[in-house]
Protein backbone atom coordinates (compact mmCIF):
# COMPACT_ATOMS: atom_id res chain seq x y z
CA UNK A 1 0.00 0.00 0.00
CA UNK A 2 2.94 2.29 0.60
CA UNK A 3 3.80 2.25 -3.11
CA UNK A 4 0.36 3.39 -4.23
CA UNK A 5 0.65 7.06 -5.09
CA UNK A 6 -2.09 9.61 -4.60
CA UNK A 7 -0.56 12.16 -6.97
CA UNK A 8 1.47 12.09 -10.18
CA UNK A 9 -0.13 8.82 -11.26
CA UNK A 10 -0.01 7.80 -14.93
CA UNK A 11 -3.68 8.71 -15.57
CA UNK A 12 -3.18 12.08 -13.87
CA UNK A 13 -0.05 12.82 -15.90
CA UNK A 14 -1.88 11.99 -19.14
CA UNK A 15 -4.76 14.33 -18.24
CA UNK A 16 -2.36 17.09 -17.18
CA UNK A 17 -0.44 16.80 -20.44
CA UNK A 18 -3.67 16.82 -22.43
CA UNK A 19 -5.06 19.88 -20.63
CA UNK A 20 -1.76 21.75 -20.95
CA UNK A 21 -1.55 20.98 -24.68
CA UNK A 22 -5.07 22.40 -25.06
CA UNK A 23 -3.71 25.72 -23.77
CA UNK A 24 -5.23 25.70 -20.28
CA UNK A 25 -3.15 26.49 -17.21
CA UNK A 26 -3.96 25.03 -13.83
CA UNK A 27 -2.82 24.55 -10.27
CA UNK A 28 -2.10 21.14 -8.78
CA UNK A 29 -3.54 19.56 -5.64
CA UNK A 30 -4.94 22.66 -3.96
CA UNK A 31 -5.04 21.54 -0.31
CA UNK A 32 -7.33 24.40 0.68
CA UNK A 33 -10.18 22.82 -1.33
CA UNK A 34 -12.20 19.80 -0.19
CA UNK A 35 -10.82 16.55 -1.56
CA UNK A 36 -7.61 18.19 -2.85
CA UNK A 37 -8.57 18.19 -6.55
CA UNK A 38 -5.90 17.01 -8.99
CA UNK A 39 -6.26 20.02 -11.32
CA UNK A 40 -7.66 23.36 -10.18
CA UNK A 41 -8.60 26.32 -12.40
CA UNK A 42 -9.07 29.10 -9.80
CA UNK A 43 -10.17 31.88 -12.18
CA UNK A 44 -12.84 29.61 -13.69
CA UNK A 45 -13.78 28.06 -10.31
CA UNK A 46 -13.47 24.59 -11.80
CA UNK A 47 -11.77 21.46 -10.50
CA UNK A 48 -10.92 18.13 -12.07
CA UNK A 49 -10.43 14.87 -10.19
CA UNK A 50 -8.64 12.00 -11.94
CA UNK A 51 -9.78 8.71 -10.42
CA UNK A 52 -8.54 5.18 -10.86
CA UNK A 53 -11.41 2.82 -11.64
CA UNK A 54 -10.34 0.25 -9.02
CA UNK A 55 -9.64 2.65 -6.17
CA UNK A 56 -12.91 4.53 -6.54
CA UNK A 57 -15.17 1.61 -7.55
CA UNK A 58 -16.12 2.89 -10.99
CA UNK A 59 -18.84 0.77 -12.56
CA UNK A 60 -17.01 0.23 -15.86
CA UNK A 61 -16.00 -3.41 -15.48
CA UNK A 62 -12.29 -2.87 -16.17
CA UNK A 63 -11.18 -4.14 -12.77
CA UNK A 64 -11.91 -7.04 -10.46
CA UNK A 65 -12.19 -6.92 -6.72
CA UNK A 66 -9.56 -9.05 -5.01
CA UNK A 67 -10.85 -12.50 -4.09
CA UNK A 68 -8.92 -12.54 -0.83
CA UNK A 69 -9.54 -10.23 2.11
CA UNK A 70 -12.78 -8.78 0.74
CA UNK A 71 -13.72 -7.86 4.30
CA UNK A 72 -10.79 -5.41 4.11
CA UNK A 73 -11.01 -4.19 0.51
CA UNK A 74 -14.72 -3.57 0.06
CA UNK A 75 -15.16 -1.21 3.07
CA UNK A 76 -11.93 0.59 2.12
CA UNK A 77 -13.03 1.21 -1.47
CA UNK A 78 -16.58 2.14 -0.46
CA UNK A 79 -15.12 4.70 1.97
CA UNK A 80 -13.20 6.20 -0.97
CA UNK A 81 -16.48 6.53 -2.87
CA UNK A 82 -18.23 8.20 0.06
CA UNK A 83 -15.32 10.61 0.53
CA UNK A 84 -15.46 11.49 -3.19
CA UNK A 85 -19.18 12.24 -2.95
CA UNK A 86 -18.70 14.45 0.11
CA UNK A 87 -15.80 16.36 -1.49
CA UNK A 88 -17.74 16.94 -4.70
CA UNK A 89 -20.80 18.15 -2.78
CA UNK A 90 -18.70 20.52 -0.67
CA UNK A 91 -16.98 21.97 -3.74
CA UNK A 92 -20.31 22.49 -5.50
CA UNK A 93 -21.65 24.11 -2.35
CA UNK A 94 -18.76 26.56 -2.51
CA UNK A 95 -19.71 27.47 -6.08
CA UNK A 96 -17.17 25.31 -7.92
CA UNK A 97 -17.85 23.11 -10.94
CA UNK A 98 -16.39 19.62 -10.67
CA UNK A 99 -15.42 17.09 -13.34
CA UNK A 100 -14.34 13.53 -12.61
CA UNK A 101 -12.13 11.86 -15.21
CA UNK A 102 -12.00 8.09 -14.89
CA UNK A 103 -8.97 6.01 -15.77
CA UNK A 104 -10.99 4.02 -18.34
CA UNK A 105 -11.80 7.24 -20.24
CA UNK A 106 -8.14 7.58 -21.23
CA UNK A 107 -8.65 4.95 -23.93
CA UNK A 108 -10.31 7.54 -26.19
CA UNK A 109 -8.31 10.75 -25.84
CA UNK A 110 -10.24 12.50 -28.60
CA UNK A 111 -13.51 12.07 -26.74
CA UNK A 112 -11.87 13.00 -23.44
CA UNK A 113 -10.43 16.17 -25.00
CA UNK A 114 -13.91 17.22 -26.13
CA UNK A 115 -15.36 16.50 -22.69
CA UNK A 116 -12.69 18.54 -20.90
CA UNK A 117 -12.96 21.42 -23.37
CA UNK A 118 -16.76 21.55 -22.91
CA UNK A 119 -16.31 21.53 -19.14
CA UNK A 120 -13.67 24.28 -19.07
CA UNK A 121 -15.27 26.55 -21.67
CA UNK A 122 -18.79 26.29 -20.25
CA UNK A 123 -19.99 29.46 -18.52
CA UNK A 124 -23.15 28.54 -16.56
CA UNK A 125 -24.26 32.13 -15.86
Amino acid sequence: MRRVRSRDTKPELVVRSLVFSMGYRYRLHRKSLPGTPDLVFPSRRKAIFVHGCFWHLHDCGTYKLPRSRQDYWLPKLEANQRRDDVSTAQLRGMGWDVLTVWECELRDLRLLTQRIRLFLDDNPQ
